[in-house]
């Protein structure tokens, strides 16, 4: 069985950071593209950041690029997101995805993901 168990989540004042775990279990982890997407309520979801099996190639969102960082740790089966200088806008719940595809921008709300962590930015 898949599991995602995702961590890290808080609340920071603008500017702030964390860093976002991810528990991978119950499949091939160095096998998969993987990402983060993210959910404001009453919202759709939106991508994030993906990062390619071997961790040599990553994609983001054009609002994230320079603030964000998605890594991986293939030997603990781990994903990471590092949120650093934190906007109002970051506010939503954070989700951990396998992807179905081999591409790291491709993601569909199809995909497995975790339970979610939660990252407030207030002031």
């Amino acid at each position: 069985e898949v599991q995602l168990v995702e961590s890290g989540g808080g609340m920071v004042q603008p500017g702030g950071s964390l860093r976002l775990t991810c528990a991978a279990s119950g499949f091939m982890f160095s096998n998969n593209v993987m990402y983060w997407i993210r959910q404001i309520p009453g919202a759709k979801f939106q991508y994030v950041a993906g990062i390619s099996p071997d961790g040599t190639r990553t994609q983001y969102r054009d609002s994230v690029k320079g603030r964000v960082t998605i890594t991986r740790d293939n030997a603990k089966n781990m994903l990471y997101l590092q949120l650093n200088t934190l906007e109002f806008e970051d506010t939503a719940m954070y989700f951990c995805v396998k992807s179905s595809s081999s591409d790291t921008a491709t993601w569909s709300t199809g995909d497995t993901r975790g339970q979610g962590t939660q990252v407030t930015v207030s002031s």
